[in-house]
């Protein structure tokens, strides 16, 4: 199972220059994946403009929208083009991950209907799939960069419901899962096989984890103040819940690799809730010959 490591693209105060300084100690250490968080109304750093800053100074690591909030960025071809840019800059490490989140008050800062977001995530998959392709948009021309990868970018499909499961199978190269339990992992692994054989899919779908970890003094503080803060919109006891899953010494953190691992995942990223880059250092040694 591989090991990727979030950016603190999402946690309020973040300085430019460390999230640089991240990106390089996150492949300088061997993770496997830079992933991103995305939200509208919160002050976090744009998903791919953060990823393209860590486009700019890494050479091997992935690049992940885990996920990108795709509904509400309602000019599809623009999206394409955005990422088929990055997909580009990167030299064809990006993963996007798409959702249509759970959060009413983005989609109403968008103007964009709540209760159409999967419906305009389909749309959205085939558009951008026709125009990473090269066809031309409504008779009037093609929208590049061309992608670097055959078919656009690689997609994984964000979601606990039977339709995003469909839409792995039909759209993408597998499934994230945005937080859960290991046993939620094996419950999502085997629909998102069965969605796979009924698009008559071959090969083996991806399925990734995420979680949350925070490491060293004031490891419990730092988890709590964080997952308050991002969460808290969700009420109380649903923030408290995912505040006391953090990961926040290193036996936990490899006891969530390896259950996470039994239970299927390829891959697991470990999103952090502090910005200071020495979590970089001690994530990496927790998870140890993983990396």
């Amino acid at each position: 199972m591989d090991v990727g490591i979030g950016l603190p693209n999402a946690i309020p105060g973040l300085d430019g220059r460390r999230l640089v300084d991240w990106a390089q100690s996150a492949e300088r250490r061997g993770f496997s994946t830079l992933g991103t968080i995305d939200r509208l109304l919160y002050p976090n750093y744009e998903s791919l403009i953060a990823l393209a800053t860590a486009a700019a100074v890494t050479e091997r690591v992935r690049l992940m929208t885990d996920i990108l909030l795709s509904p509400l960025r309602n000019n599809t071809p623009l999206l394409a083009k955005q990422a088929a840019s990055v997909d580009n800059i990167s030299g064809g490490r990006l993963v996007l991950g798409l959702a249509v989140g759970v959060r009413g008050d983005d989609y109403k800062a968008s103007g964009v209907d709540f209760a159409a977001r999967g419906r305009i995530l389909d749309e959205q998959l085939a558009e951008m799939k026709r125009i990473w392709a090269g066809r031309p948009v409504d008779g009037l021309g093609g929208v590049g960069p061309e992608p670097l990868r055959e078919g656009g970018p690689e997609i994984m499909i964000g979601g606990g419901v039977k339709a995003a499961y469909r839409r792995a199978a039909q759209y993408g190269s597998g499934w994230t899962m945005g937080g859960g339990t290991p046993d939620h992992m094996r419950e999502g692994r085997e629909a998102l096989e069965s969605a796979w054989a009924q698009e008559g899919r071959s090969g083996r779908p991806r399925a990734s984890a995420l979680t949350y970890f925070a490491l060293g003094p004031n490891a419990r503080e730092n988890a709590q103040a964080y997952i308050h803060s991002y969460y808290g919109g969700m009420g109380e006891e649903v923030a408290g819940m995912i505040a006391d899953s953090v990961a926040t010494d290193e036996d936990t953190v490899a006891g969530y690799a390896q259950a996470f691992q039994d239970a299927g995942a390829d891959e697991l990223i470990l999103f952090p809730c502090s910005t200071d880059v020495e979590q970089v250092e001690l994530l990496a040694g927790a998870v140890g010959d993983r990396l």
